[in-house]
């Protein structure tokens, strides 16, 4: 709710219906066992409890998405090998595919701590861009590293490395252990450094995994203008339905 580019984002309205209906409406349509609304924000919650979602109060304290999901997977005393998936309360659009893939990967992955996706870049616009954030992996689909830098670097053919480079995507499948410890370490350095919180679960030692997303996902809500252009989305969609 106190998004400084958005002010009141989650309810920001959607053809009718605040932005957090629609992105609870769409995971509700996914296999998993529950879906839960989490938020700081009493507004939301009540708004979201009338809609007949299962809701949440946290604390307002939390310095990531991360650690708010820790607290989440505590009160509900969830198993610690339990998968939980996290949407993003600006992602309206996320593909229910998405959502399928990224419980599987981790699924398959039992020493892993924590799954993600990651989508081929389009221009080499962005692979110079801080706000693309890249990843590498290696071939068992281990994440190597998390960066806001241009990675991998091509010594000899550098005009070329971005054809390589992959674009990290923000959805994340959790176990319940990792959510936990993830909440009682500190911010690591190369967490600080970069700005992104999952190098935390890397410099820890904690195993990252990620693969490719099976269907693009639509851009998120972060401006004005995109809450616009969404906005015209869905009053199309809906007039369609």
């Amino acid at each position: 709710m106190a998004s400084t580019r958005l002010p009141n984002k989650p309810m920001s309205d959607l053809a009718g219906k605040p932005m957090i209906e629609r992105v609870w409406h769409a995971c509700s349509q996914s296999q998993a066992d529950e879906v839960w609304v989490a938020s700081d924000s009493q507004q939301v919650l009540d708004w979201m409890s009338g809609c007949g979602a299962k809701v949440m109060l946290t604390a307002t304290h939390h310095a990531t998405g991360t650690d708010r999901l820790a607290e989440v997977v505590t009160k509900l005393a969830l198993n610690e090998d339990q998968v939980v998936v996290n949407v993003q309360g600006d992602e309206p659009c996320m593909p229910l595919a998405l959502i399928e893939q990224v419980a599987t990967l981790l699924a398959a992955h039992p020493q892993a701590s924590l799954a993600t996706l990651y989508e081929p870049l389009t221009e080499p616009e962005q692979w110079h861009n801080p706000n693309v954030v890249k990843l590498v992996t290696d071939d068992q689909q281990s994440v190597l590293y998390f960066s806001r830098a241009a990675i991998p670097h091509h010594r000899d053919r550098p005009e070329q490395a971005w054809q390589q480079a992959k674009r990290h995507l923000g959805i994340y499948a959790y176990r319940v252990s990792a959510l936990k410890q993830f909440s009682q370490l500190p911010a690591s350095s190369l967490e600080q450094m970069e700005s992104l919180e999952q190098l935390r679960f890397l410099q820890s030692g904690l195993k990252v995994v990620a693969t490719k997303a099976c269907q693009a996902l639509p851009a998120g809500v972060d401006t004005p203008e995109d809450l616009a252009r969404m906005q015209q989305f869905f009053a199309t969609l809906d007039q369609g339905s």
